[in-house]
């Protein structure tokens, strides 16, 4: 080599070339070795290297006893050119998805995150399941093993898409792969509507449970996204359980994200303690006034009970790298489960022809006594010869010719088999095999339906128990800065312009979060929104601080300014739906010397009616006079607004508070994920306009009634729910529910009288099986139900209008029975529209004459 060197340098060539170029290769090569041997499943039959051979080493080591996983170790490193510790690993990952292994000892638990017992200690053997999908040493491609002593499987005879059952994870080198679980059952269903022509769609489970937003998964391309969430439930006021962890995490992990994000403020917890044995549970305790709907939100925006996944499915094909879909997968899986079937069926055929050749050819040798030809033969030759001219009138029998090889079997036939020789049960024997081929041909000429029927068969031994574990629903968005914890106090130094967390001798202003932004103005007449930090400076002589929400149209401003060029007094009312963070806005003309003299920040857009006193030295005749706030737009921050007076001011007062000039907020409950929301979309229903102090009234199917704030942060179980609406407290309610104690269903009307937030009341007997069927506000009310009648039970379906039935009384009366008749079912009310107005009857309207203008040539309806 050093030769080699020299000699090039004496040439005046460039030996770094030649590195470059072993570089080059070698990096190639290893990229190429981890990517097919290592990191990526092959197509085939949805393992990775190590786990087939660890496959191939149980199969070969199964004597249907169980095996020590270090002996398993062991044999599996006679085709696995890598350590111990990888197959270990690779095996109790394999062992702990319960599909492939039957497991003793202590595997760990992926719920938990305890590692497995070490390997002498836990056994292990082939399941049932395995051994009937992923072996069949006839249809098996076999190769060397890397140091050419042993053969391994190419790849295995699989007959059941694994990949997509047990999921693969893997980085190599310039590449990665993640296929998520999915459920057994449903990947054998999807297999039998693919089969079938039919349309199939695949979504992942996970052993974990939780629930899954499935929305973004695009057939685990690349591209997709799921977001997975621990399942969790209110207990009592003051605790949270977990009983489901989102795949991925394990318990000691998520306990850990919740701690984090509480040392960090973000949530505020009294105590998380995990009680997991059998099954999950992780209590949180919650500090005394916290709602336990936004803790959960809050759990959801800022831990690890949710997040999410990308999949990223990439596969061997061809002995190249292939990006694909789970949909892809599955069907190619399932074309070489069918494909493998079909050589099954071929061999089996072929062994059946043989078994059906040979039988024959026995019977006619025994039956026609051509074993006594031979004994007069004295050489082998002679032998063969003797048997095959004995043969010869009946080779026309034979489905193919009789080779010397069949003749030779017939001589190695013993003499105890012939003297018992039984031609009824031969004749048995033989038409057994031809029923069989005939099932083989059938089966053959129909491997669509004989697949259909084996994926089916797999459901029908191994199908029990692997339900879906993971449930599909869609997820709301969370918005971070409404369920963020109030971990900071505001503070803020009016007269030197600072503001911040850690200027505790000055004022408090209020409580905030560390993600809130904060707005401020000045009596100069500037603006700024910063976000909240220790100490931070916005201009001196603040007349205003407060926490600041983006695209909020609700709170408007009212102000009243001098300016100071032309001393004129300005007037305008305006909000701040959207700014740059720590640049600084003039709210008025820009002039030197300019001042505010009155400023109010109304979050409900409310108008104002002030007191203006002018200087006592103008020449203005009136020198005190009222303004209304509400006979002006709103406009946007940039505005100059209109002019109040052009003498000079002495002070502005408040006289007034008006009504807010924007109304209510129209609220819709969205029915899919129960959240109050703001505008109409799809699956909403309209609740009202809502003003400060206007509540939500929910109805439970269990016969409870609630009363919440309408916060946008409030959660509703709508599954639990039978009916939600703006509550009237001068509304009088009508409900039908059933009781269970006499097991008769009754109706009231009442008023209701609750005052308490969220706090659950009955309007049902106390019996464990009373529920609420129908609760309605309408003036009339009408409902229609099931039920027999008489001696002869026979049925009818009856509607009746409940108003008549009973006076409004409390509404904790039993109320009346609904009805005399037996049976009762399907209750639901009917809505009634009203009559349409005949277009020839005449409808007089009042008209208001102060909407009639000067010139106006009548009204326009």
């Amino acid at each position: 080599m050093a030769e080699d060197i020299i000699s090039s340098e004496a040439r005046g060539e460039d030996s770094a070339l030649h590195v470059d170029g072993m570089f080059k290769n070698w990096f190639l090569d290893y990229a190429s070795y981890v990517i097919l041997e290592r990191a990526v499943p092959a197509i085939e039959d949805g393992l990775k290297p190590v786990q087939r051979r660890i496959l191939h080493a149980l199969n070969e080591m199964d004597d249907g006893r169980y095996n020590k996983v270090a002996n398993v170790i062991g044999q599996s490193m006679q085709y696995h050119p890598h350590g111990d510790a990888s197959i270990g690993d690779a095996l109790v990952n394999m062992g702990q998805k319960e599909l492939l292994f039957d497991c003793q000892g202590n595997w760990g638990d992926v719920r938990t995150g305890d590692s497995a017992a070490a390997p002498r200690y836990i056994e292990v053997r082939l399941s049932k399941f395995a051994k009937e999908v992923a072996f069949n040493s006839q249809t098996t491609q076999w190769q060397l093993s890397y140091d050419g002593r042993k053969k391994e499987p190419v790849t295995l005879p699989m007959k059941f898409p694994l990949l997509l059952a047990h999921g693969a994870e893997g980085i190599a080198v310039g590449l990665s792969t993640k296929i998520l679980p999915h459920n057994f059952i449903e990947l054998c269903e999807a297999s039998i509507n693919h089969l079938e022509g039919k349309r199939f769609r695949l979504l992942p489970d996970f052993p974990t449970g939780g629930f899954i937003d499935v929305s973004e998964y695009n057939k685990g391309e690349r591209s997709g996204r799921v977001k997975v969430r621990a399942r969790m439930e209110v207990v009592d006021k003051k605790t949270i359980a977990i009983k489901e962890i989102p795949f991925g995490t394990t318990t000691g992990s998520l306990i850990e994200s919740i701690l984090k994000a509480q040392d960090k403020g973000k949530i505020k917890l009294k105590r998380v303690s995990d009680n997991t044995a059998k099954d999950v549970e992780i209590l949180i305790e919650l500090l005394p006034g916290t709602d336990a709907d936004v803790t959960i939100d809050a759990l959801y925006a800022f831990t690890d009970c949710q997040y999410s996944i990308s999949p990223n499915a990439c596969v061997i094909v061809a002995d190249k790298p292939v990006f694909t879909t789970v949909d892809e997968i599955l069907r190619l899986s399932t074309e070489r489960t069918k494909e493998l079937l079909g050589k099954e069926l071929e061999i089996r055929q072929a062994e059946l022809n043989e078994k059906w050749h040979f039988s024959s050819l026995e019977k006619i040798f025994i039956e026609k006594r051509i074993y006594r030809n031979i004994e007069e033969a004295e050489t082998w030759e002679a032998v063969i010869q003797t048997i095959d001219k004995g043969l010869k009138p009946y080779k026309k029998l034979f489905r193919r010719e009789v080779t010397q090889d069949d003749i030779v079997r017939l001589t190695e036939i013993k003499i105890k088999r012939i003297s018992k020789f039984d031609s009824f049960k031969a004749d048995e024997e033989i038409k057994g095999v031809e029923k069989e081929l005939k099932q083989v041909a059938h089966d053959l000429k129909h491997l669509n339906d004989y697949t259909i029927a084996y994926f089916q068969n797999l459901l029908k031994k191994y199908g029990k128990g692997r339900e879906r574990k993971t449930e599909v629903k869609g997820f709301e968005e969370i918005e971070v800065k409404q369920v963020a914890a109030t971990n900071a106090k505001l503070y803020v130094n009016y007269a030197e312009g600072f503001l911040g967390t850690g200027l505790k001798k000055d004022e408090f202003v209020c409580e905030c979060s560390d993600l809130d932004d904060i707005i401020a103005f000045t009596r100069s007449g500037k603006m700024m929104v910063t976000r909240i930090g220790d100490k931070k400076f916005v201009g001196k002589d603040i007349i205003h601080v407060a926490v600041w929400k983006k695209s909020d149209e609700r709170t408007a401003y009212n102000m009243s300014y001098v300016d100071g060029a032309s001393k004129r007094t300005y007037v305008k009312r305006f909000n701040v739906t959207g700014v740059t963070r720590d640049k600084e806005y003039d709210l008025a003309q820009g002039t030197a010397g300019t001042k505010i003299l009155y400023f109010t920040a109304n979050q409900n857009s409310e108008s104002e009616i002030v007191k203006v006193q002018l200087h006592p030295n103008t020449t203005a005749r009136i020198k005190e006079f009222e303004f209304d706030f509400g006979t002006m737009d709103i406009k946007g921050r940039n505005s100059i607004g209109n002019i109040l007076t052009k003498f000079p001011v002495r002070k502005i007062e408040l006289l007034e508070k008006g009504k807010s000039s924007i109304g209510g907020i129209k609220l819709w409950i969205d029915e899919k994920f129960g959240r109050l929301v703001t505008e109409e979309k799809d699956k909403t229903k309209y609740l009202g306009e809502f003003n400060t102090g206007d509540q939500v009234l929910v109805a439970y199917k269990d016969g409870n009634i609630e009363l919440t704030n309408f916060e946008v942060t409030n959660k509703y179980e709508m599954e639990d729910i039978l009916n939600i609406e703006k509550f009237d407290p001068k509304k009088v309610y009508t409900a039908v529910y059933y009781d269970g104690d006499s097991k008769n269903f009754y109706v009231k009307r009442f008023n209701i009288e609750l005052k308490t937030e969220k706090h659950k009341t009955a309007v049902v007997t106390e019996h464990n099986n009373s529920k609420l069927n129908v609760f309605s506000s309408r003036p009339e009310v009408w409902v229609k139900f099931n039920a027999t009648k008489g001696k002869n039970k026979d049925k009818v379906e009856e509607e009746m209008k409940v108003n008549d039935m009973i006076e409004v009384k409390g509404w904790k009366a039993l109320g009346n029975r609904l009805t005399q008749f037996d049976n009762v079912s399907k209750i639901a009310e009917v809505v009634k529209l009203p009559k349409e107005v005949d277009m020839g009857t005449t409808i007089e309207l009042e008209v208001n004459p102060k909407a009639k203008k000067k010139g106006s040539q009548g009204d326009l309806f």
